[in-house]
């Protein structure tokens, strides 16, 4: 058993007096306060749950752990998580550096700060490209270590050495991956930010997103949150807490039922080609085997044709549910020029390559042979 193993399930810290082993779900609106509020373990007050509650902390005290970090905050969303960097980390004048291929509500959020006198800059999805763009007004760089939906892997030392150098804070989307996989915080990034909907509660029943970092940093974040009120609900991290118990053994499954099929792929005469860094032969597995402890469970993959090759393939399968989100217990697939790609504008998605033939998969924790029967009736389809 790994320390992340250990870590998942007994680094909340919580102490019954009764003797639970479960830190329980404090529904409470409030908390007393006769004179001086009671203080919560990172010394803010203990009075409102939008602001501070002891189901949430032990999650965030498990997460903190599991990143290496020495205090985090969680959200009612991933888009929460990002919405309060961007309020707390920028003013008007500022520049926010991303890359063209991200979450398109990412990108979309911080175009829409324009309106706030921040403006955006997007390059494309590498070390170099990145480094290339930090102007002087960049405060705020924030990429994904492993791009969405075409996999791309970035070295994130490369971008932290370039950002400090100009005065930048380094902000790594750690999603793809979960801190099982890859700790920025190793590699110098300021902040994590994750979607605690993917691999952290790993089984497409919760809603929610981190950030993670330096305690003063998060201190700050902790204010911003509170006047945004978008703290994760207690319910849902009693939830997010159950599942992560179990990340370790899920991310193992998760990439040895994508390797499987990532290798079955490569060997379908449908298949014009497969993006996964797990493959010898991708482009970016030498990276990824450096900079990741292992390639995650997500393969994409390009068809031979377009939209109606598309369309006839999602029609015929049965398990695989195509839907747009990642990282559960069941395999789903998403066609990204429809969903999180929408937003992304076509030459920039030309440009990473996501083509009207590309679909992602997220491999899910069911018996790879009944995945892959499942890819072959969507394959037969084409054939009809």
């Amino acid at each position: 058993m790994s320390r992340d193993d250990t870590d998942a399930i007994h680094g909340h810290e919580y102490f019954d007096p009764l003797g639970a082993n479960i830190p329980p779900i404090y529904l409470n609106s409030m908390f007393e306060q006769r004179v001086e509020a009671k203080k919560s373990d990172r010394g803010v007050d203990l009075k409102y749950s939008r602001e501070e509650n002891p189901t949430v902390r032990a999650l965030e005290r498990v997460i903190s752990k599991l990143h290496i970090s020495e205090d985090s905050l969680c959200f009612s969303s991933g888009m929460a998580a990002i919405s309060t960097l961007y309020m707390w980390g920028l003013k008007s004048g500022d520049e926010v550096l991303t890359t063209i291929e991200a979450y398109g509500s990412t990108i979309k959020l911080a175009e829409e700060l324009g309106k706030l006198g921040i403006r955006v800059k997007k390059a494309y999805p590498s070390a170099e490209a990145i480094s290339s763009a930090i102007g002087p007004n960049t405060r705020l760089i924030l990429f994904e270590a492993m791009t969405n939906p075409t996999l791309k892997v970035i070295d994130v030392r490369a971008v932290v050495e370039a950002g400090r150098a100009k005065g930048a804070l380094v902000v790594v989307d750690n999603t793809f991956l979960s801190p099982v996989l890859y700790k920025p915080i190793k590699d110098g990034a300021d902040l994590v930010v994750e979607s605690t909907t993917k691999y952290i509660s790993g089984h497409n029943d919760q809603v929610g997103g981190l950030l993670a970092g330096p305690s003063r940093s998060i201190l700050e974040l902790w204010e911003w949150r509170r006047l945004l009120g978008n703290i994760m609900s207690p319910f849902n991290a009693y939830m997010t807490y159950r599942g992560l118990k179990t990340i370790g053994i899920r991310m193992k499954r998760h990439e040895e039922n994508a390797l499987k099929v990532a290798k079955y792929l490569k060997e379908r005469r449908e298949v014009v080609e497969v993006l996964y860094p797990g493959l010898p032969d991708d482009e970016h597995h030498e990276l990824a085997s450096k900079q990741f402890s292992g390639y995650g469970g997500v393969v994409s993959f390009k068809i031979k044709g377009g939209r109606a090759e598309v369309e006839a393939f999602l029609k015929a399968l049965k398990m695989i549910m195509p839907s747009p989100s990642l990282g559960g217990t069941e395999s789903i697939i998403t066609y990204p020029v429809v969903s999180a790609s929408s937003s992304i504008n076509e030459n920039d998605r030309k440009a990473v390559g996501i083509t009207e033939n590309l679909l992602r998969l997220s491999v899910g924790l069911e018996d790879p042979d009944d995945i892959i029967a499942d890819i072959e009736r969507g394959f037969k389809a084409l054939k009809s």
